[in-house]
């Protein structure tokens, strides 16, 4: 027997499910229904009324978002009485609205201005005075014009049910009531740029973009974000070649249409602190020089010392550029390549390193354990599916690490290894918990394989898995980390990781070190080796360079990255790389035909075809292949220290990030909101 209902919207019938709102009803059957309120992925409100609609033999109008369908319901949408319920809903919105909106940062984006446009009245009866409410502090990123604010409480419900930091909320009554932060404090959250997509009005907007660009001149650009292992789908927009902001885009799968502040506000850190020359050190200082004065630099330092060089790719860096680092390095006959600038004991098959359950999974997962992760810092988004799933109910998660608050329930089991190791001989109860769920999770962090013992912690997460029946998942915190596994850039036969080679450049085993975006290792510990560096800003790995052969951003290039699930993605080009920088596999390029071992490819689509061929999957754009069970890696046995976490400065975890005075002033409010609570946890 079907639960299916037959209604009728606007002589139009539709079968919909039972429980199905009118209003989603209206919609499959093509009636556009204006809303403030009403947001697919909030809980419903029902306040605004502008929704409302006319049902046969309802005494009134009723909220179309809030209502469910009855069989054999008879809707309309136009008709008269419909009409003049909206515009007298949007005469009432529009009493206390201020008339600025020549002047207002939300002008043409506006739905207030869209649907007064469309569903309201030319006149208003009301003649008194507009009531004018104080503007609030949210911090540096959200710019409050509070009266603006049409109470839908949009903002509220998305900081209590999605960012799970309830710090928006309303006061007083009637006319007196106003939406606010409670103290008045910055926003506690990852997540609070949101607040800005969410809301119908200019109440709240972005700080930073505010007042420097109108919609209409901007060029938009859809892309992939890197400042996690995320992969969120984000739109942004230029003005000439400079970036002014970054929106997130619909994808049900990887980041719904959320995105967390770093990746939505890191925009100024694509404009400032640019390498946009060649730069060769004399004298023990970094000057200007030619492309062709770098190349011949290099190539009298690299030639015949192909033994002697290894090459390091960072977090930020393309599945192209490290196919032609690779390509590179095996034409010097050099094994000493490593894509794991953090040290990160991984190997082993797809299978070991991918979020194997993929992050829609978690909605369907029946319990959960964190091991030397925090996905608030690690991956704000990918938290929040965590706690959309928590809310849901029935879902126990344990986590190993130092507690924290990670905006749902957690039960912090053990601190370290211990723990683990109890785990597996079955003294700790959260296995019999894991064991009895359906679909289970573990998910571990960068924090656990970063350690001595990493490899160890690995193999023991992967047997709990098995022993449990739980999927084995791994939370990346590099965006070019599985793509630079998935291309083999991991150390040859004989060949050194990164701390080996740093070992190796005190020792004098090695003479030349390449630095393909590797920002995040001290210039001290590469001794006096030859330092080449490749990439876009002027951060730690150029400060320490010897030449510096500037970079494509990755908002400047077509490129592949594969977030933590496995997920090959493509970026667009939204600009073309500033001055004399170029692409990333370009310079390889150039650079092979210098040395003598020219690279096999002269365009990106030649690469391309070779990377497919050794990497097929990547050609399965925004699919996810089902890799290889993991498999228990060799290893020396846990230690006992506790875990540390990946992330400690969520603002600061690349050099785009730390190029950027956004970050900065939101570190800044960050440490100042510690300071006056008086404790130095995070969360």
């Amino acid at each position: 027997m079907s639960d299916n209902l037959k209604v009728t919207v606007d002589g139009i019938e539709v079968e919909v499910e039972a429980g199905t709102t009118i209003m989603q009803a209206c919609e499959k059957a093509g009636a556009e229904i204006p809303r403030f309120c009403y947001h697919e992925r909030l809980s419903v409100a029902g306040n605004c009324r502008m929704c409302l609609v006319e049902v046969e033999n309802a005494p009134k109008p009723v909220a179309s978002c809030a209502m469910p369908v009855a069989p054999d319901m008879v809707v309309s949408t136009t008709s008269d009485t419909v009409k003049t319920a909206r515009e007298g809903v949007m005469e009432f919105l529009l009493i206390n609205h201020p008339l600025d909106c020549p002047i207002c940062d939300q002008g043409g984006e506006c739905d207030l201005q869209d649907q007064a446009l469309g569903f309201g009245g030319d006149a208003s009866r009301f003649e008194d005075n507009k009531r004018a409410v104080e503007n609030k502090n949210m911090g540096p990123l959200v710019k409050t014009i509070m009266t603006r604010c049409i109470h839908c409480t949009r903002c509220v419900r998305f900081a209590q049910e999605v960012s799970g930091v309830p710090e928006i909320g309303a006061i007083g009554r009637g006319e007196d009531m106003e939406i606010t932060t409670y103290l008045e404090a910055s926003l506690d959250s990852e997540m609070s740029g949101n607040v800005i997509d969410l809301c119908p009005v200019g109440a709240l907007t972005s700080r930073p973009y505010a007042f420097t660009a109108r919609p209409w001149e901007l060029r938009k650009t859809e892309t992939i974000d890197v400042m996690d292992a995320l992969g969120s789908n984000i739109r942004v927009d230029m003005r000439g070649r400079e970036a002014m902001r970054i929106m997130p885009r619909n994808h049900d799968d990887v980041n719904e249409e959320w995105l967390s502040d770093k990746s939505r506000f890191v925009w100024d850190g694509l404009n400032k602190q640019r390498l946009d020359r060649a730069f060769i050190r004399r004298d023990g200082k970094l000057v200007p020089a030619s492309w062709d004065e770098a190349f011949d630099l290099v190539e009298s330092k690299l030639n015949g010392k192909g033994n002697k060089t290894a090459a390091i790719a960072g977090d930020l860096v393309c599945a192209e550029g490290q196919f032609a680092l690779k390509g590179l390095m095996d034409a010097l006959e050099s094994p000493h390549v490593d894509c794991r600038q953090d040290g990160a004991k991984i190997s082993g098959p797809r299978g070991n390193y991918l979020f194997n359950a993929s992050i829609a999974g978690i909605e369907e997962a029946g319990a959960l354990l964190l091991i030397g992760s925090n996905p608030r810092l690690e991956a704000p988004v990918l938290n929040a599916r965590i706690r959309k799933r928590y809310l849901a109910g029935d879902f126990p998660i344990a986590a190993i690490g130092e507690a924290t608050n990670l905006t749902y329930e957690t039960e912090f089991i053990g601190a370290g290894a211990d723990t683990l190791a109890d785990l597996l001989a079955g003294k700790q109860s959260f296995a019999d918990t894991l064991k009895s769920a359906a679909n289970p999770m573990i998910i571990v962090g960068q924090g656990a394989l970063t350690r001595d013992d990493g490899a160890a912690v690995l193999a023991s997460a992967i047997e709990l898995a098995e022993k449990t029946g739980a999927s084995f998942n791994m939370l990346h915190t590099a965006a070019a980390r599985v793509a630079g596994l998935d291309l083999g850039l991991l150390p040859g036969d004989g060949g050194f990781d990164v701390a080996a080679m740093q070992e190796a450049a005190h020792s004098g085993a090695l003479e030349n070190i390449i630095l393909y975006g590797a920002d995040e290792i001290a210039g001290a510990s590469l001794g006096n080796a030859f330092v080449v560096y490749i990439g876009s800003h002027g951060d730690r790995g150029a400060h320490r360079a010897d030449v510096i052969l500037p970079s494509a951003a990755y908002t400047e290039k077509q490129a592949t990255y594969v977030n933590t699930e496995g997920r090959a993605q493509m970026t667009e080009q939204a600009a073309t790389p500033p001055g004399e920088a170029r692409e990333d596999w370009k310079i390889f390029r150039a650079l092979s035909a210098r040395l003598d071992i020219t690279l096999p490819y002269d365009n990106l689509n030649a690469l391309r075809a070779a990377m497919y061929e050794s990497a097929p999957h990547l050609a399965r754009l925004d699919e996810i292949v089902v890799a290889d069970a993991p498999q228990t890696p060799s290893h020396d046995g846990l230690g006992t220290d506790a875990f540390t976490y990946a992330v400690s400065d969520f603002y600061f975890t690349n050099p785009i990030a730390r190029a950027s005075t956004i970050m900065a002033d939101c570190a800044k409010a960050k440490g100042a909101r510690i300071g006056a609570e008086g404790t130095g946890t995070d969360g």
